[in-house]
């Protein structure tokens, strides 16, 4: 078994750490998109700075990579220590969630370039439709409607985070009666804190009311 927690510490921070943001960016212009824009490696920026066509690369990108780990996660898990992550009653299913804590790490974080990543919502969202896509499917709305009514693609992103552990509570203790719900709760709390840790310069522009609004254009290349 030891070798499913190394599997699932490692794999996700490996394989959400390959930042598409920065590879379509290098590739289409030769400049690195941290410095473009509002410098952030993410799925906004490089569709304000690139346009849609590129953002759209990224997103599949950046939603396969994080999904696929936590995919891995799990198989790993079944095939090498015999147990089934996905089935609450195996009492394992905070490894899911630890899977998807690594990859939003892995994004922010990426040990290939230089430690200087993204903020990780994509990565969390595409990992939580594998965790559990009861969870995804509310925060995505929730997301959905808070930057359609207010166009702050930052402020629904979150919001929507930090809804994540109280999401995880409600169905782990209530929905499932998970009798690991206590450890899922805790590490989504970690989740959803990262995420608006890496928004903090966001949530200074918000309170300044000088955050840009969805549709708005960042200097281009």
């Amino acid at each position: 078994m030891w070798l499913c927690y190394i599997i699932m510490l490692c794999v996700p921070y490996l394989m959400s750490g390959i930042n598409f943001s920065i590879i379509v960016c290098k590739m289409k212009t030769g400049k690195d998109i941290r410095t473009l824009g509002s410098g952030n490696a993410g799925l906004t920026n490089t569709m304000r700075v690139l346009g849609k066509p590129s953002a759209a690369v990224v997103l599949i990108g950046d939603v396969s990579k994080a999904a696929l780990a936590v995919l891995a996660v799990r198989l790993c898990f079944l095939w090498i220590g015999g147990v089934n992550t996905a089935d609450i009653s195996s009492q394992m299913k905070w490894a899911e969630y630890m899977a998807v804590f690594m990859a939003i790490v892995g994004h922010c974080f990426p040990m290939y370039y230089g430690f200087k990543g993204g903020k990780g919502v994509l990565a969390a969202i595409s990992g939580i439709f594998v965790l559990d896509w009861r969870i995804a499917c509310i925060l995505l709305g929730m997301f959905i409607v808070i930057a359609a009514i207010t166009k702050y693609v930052s402020l629904g992103s979150i919001i929507s985070s930090a809804s994540f552990c109280v999401c995880a509570a409600l169905f782990g203790f209530f929905a499932d009666s998970d009798p690991a719900s206590a450890v899922n709760t805790i590490i989504a709390a970690f989740c959803g804190g990262l995420i608006i840790y890496r928004h903090k310069a966001n949530i200074g522009r918000l309170l300044s009311h000088s955050e840009k609004k969805l549709g708005e254009k960042a200097d281009r290349v």
